[in-house]
């Protein structure tokens, strides 16, 4: 692979030339009619990026896959309305696209699959299916004929896909003729297009996530806790994956104890609502030493990248997230099990960092100090998809737990204030101290609209969330941008295109280091958890930039939020 990718570079300009000659139309003019009418599509050895910038012009968001630098440098080059996400990877691993967290409607590999070796073709094949969305296609091409240059190309058989197809669960079918003649007129040269399709039929995920939910036993809210505490992290942090496998997703624990505090805070504090079935026994995660120091504080007051100096506050947190560790180890993950079996849904392994005195920092780095936290794929893909729907069903089973407890029914809460209790909220907090910043700013220098450019004042300017909050709940820095009054109206709930993203790219990028420059371990502890395919330890504000368009793209997917340009 290694060889072919250096002929790519080294004749990237002859290469690209000679793709580009030839009209996407044209070379599959077999499948036209199954290129979806929106969604995700992987371009596996995008090449000259011919098919990617077709099919992002049909208003597809294309992430573009090519691991020779010459060619892919001189496909950037290209301009196009609908951004494309280029992406250095390669077959059969394709690392950074499992990393990124998503599925895909189509994916299609041109003149690609002879480039694999034989003896990789199986997880090549099983990696990419494992890429598709339900219903989601896989167009491969296939070149039978010799080669006559120094590429290193194998034999290949549409009936070896058709038995790949047959042991990975998806419907095989072979388009147009049995083999078609070369569009470059080269006469010993034919090609094959197989479609691969992978039937909606389940994963089995929402079934076990229904059963947990609706049908298991459940002296106390811990295990709707944890699923609700998962899908949070599932939704809002694509970035905080350790470790990713075709198996499981591996999680900083300290990330999950954090967004167990977040949830339980308000309930337990606030409204004292009870959380067990037995009123004389008390939570296992509250204690004198930890919990009960944190009292004077909300739960909004616990964010990634918050720094704390108080040495009671520091060494407070630190034994309540240890304490949650333990709890959620030995309890929910522990009985949250397999239908008819006695083995775990979720595997937790801690760790004993050192002990923080002076600082601590809810950042990657302490989070994943305290430990793993295993979740299984098939889960981990669902409460990220499918969020919007599962959360309420876990909101209505918590509130109805609550309901059924003595010392709630004693204390006459009606179904609305369990409800209540459970809403997600956010801080005001957060966009206040953006104000606040950017009034600073605008004593001494200019502040600009980050969607029209235009010179904010002080008497005029809003907040926007980026990504709308309503739909995707997220206060993190750089999902907060100063904006024109009007033009806020005007987007409201709206998720800017990626063709708008682009356009303002210098000027989120020049609000994000005049307003955090100083302030970038925050800054970067966030984007780097809530953004796919950032380093954990990231400093690099365009690369922050880059997964935020991609995150949009995400987030387009997952909720068809309505476009704002």
């Amino acid at each position: 692979m290694s060889k072919n990718i250096t002929f790519y570079s080294v004749n990237a300009e002859s290469l690209t030339t000679q793709y580009n000659s030839i009209s996407f139309e044209s070379v599959h003019k077999d499948w036209l009619d199954e290129i979806p009418k929106e969604g995700m599509v992987l371009d596996v050895g995008a090449g000259s990026g011919r098919d990617a910038r077709f099919l992002a012009s049909k208003g597809l968001s294309v992430v573009a896959v090519e691991p020779a630098d010459g060619i892919r440098d001189l496909a950037l080059q290209y301009g196009i309305e609908k951004p494309i996400h280029w992406i250095s990877d390669t077959l059969p691993d394709l690392s950074k696209i499992f990393a990124l967290q998503i599925k895909f409607d189509l994916i299609l590999l041109s003149a690609v699959w002879m480039h694999i070796a034989p003896n990789s073709r199986q997880r090549a094949f099983r990696k990419l299916s494992s890429l598709l969305k339900p219903n989601g296609k896989l167009v491969i091409s296939l070149r039978h004929g010799p080669c006559y240059d120094e590429r290193t190309m194998h034999d290949v058989s549409a009936d070896e896909l058709a038995q790949y197809a047959s042991q990975y669960g998806l419907t095989y079918k072979l388009l147009g003729p049995l083999s078609q003649s070369d569009e470059m007129g080269r006469e010993d040269v034919r090609w094959q297009t197989v479609l691969l399709t992978l039937p909606d039929d389940g994963t089995g995920a929402f079934p076990l996530i229904r059963n947990i939910v609706v049908n298991d036993n459940k002296s106390s809210t811990y295990k709707v806790a944890l699923l609700r505490t998962l899908l949070r992290i599932a939704e809002g942090h694509p970035g905080a994956v350790i470790e990713q496998t075709d198996e499981y997703v591996v999680l900083p624990v300290g990330l999950v104890a954090l967004y167990w505090m977040k949830l339980y805070k308000p309930l337990i504090e606030q409204y004292e609502m009870q959380q067990n079935s037995n009123s004389s026994k008390g939570l296992g995660f509250i204690k004198a030493n930890g919990w009960h120091q944190l009292s004077s504080l909300s739960s909004n007051d616990f964010y990634i990248g918050a720094s704390y100096f108080d040495t009671e506050i520091v060494q407070a947190l630190y034994r309540t997230l240890k304490d949650i560790s333990s709890t959620v180890k030995n309890m929910p993950a522990k009985y949250t099990t397999l239908p008819g079996t006695k083995d775990a849904v979720f595997q937790v392994e801690l760790s004993t960092p050192k002990k923080p005195t002076k600082q601590l920092i809810l950042d990657f780095e302490f989070l994943s100090s305290l430990g793993k936290f295993i979740v299984p794929k098939h889960i981990w893909d669902s409460l990220s998809r499918f969020s919007v729907w599962i959360e309420p069903a876990l909101v209505n089973e918590w509130s109805s737990l609550m309901a059924g407890y003595a010392m709630n029914q004693e204390k006459q809460f009606s179904k609305l204030d369990f409800l209540n209790a459970l809403n997600w909220h956010e801080p005001e907090r957060t966009t206040s101290r953006i104000r606040k910043r950017v009034n600073d700013l605008l004593t001494s220098e200019n502040v600009y609209c980050c969607w029209s450019g235009k010179n904010l004042n002080v008497t005029d300017f809003a907040v926007d969330h980026a990504f709308p909050f309503a739909r995707w709940p997220n206060n993190d820095l750089w999902n907060l941008l100063p904006t024109n009054t009007k033009i806020n109206a005007q987007k409201s709930d709206k998720l800017p295109t990626g063709l708008k993203l682009v356009e303002s790219r210098e000027l989120i990028i020049q609000w994000w280091k005049q307003g955090w420059q100083m302030n970038q371990t925050e800054f970067f502890s966030q984007a780097n958890l809530a953004l796919p395919n950032l380093n954990p330890y990231n400093a690099n504000f365009d690369d922050v930039f880059d997964a935020f368009t991609l995150q949009r793209d995400r987030i387009k997917d997952f909720q068809q939020l309505q476009d704002w340009y």
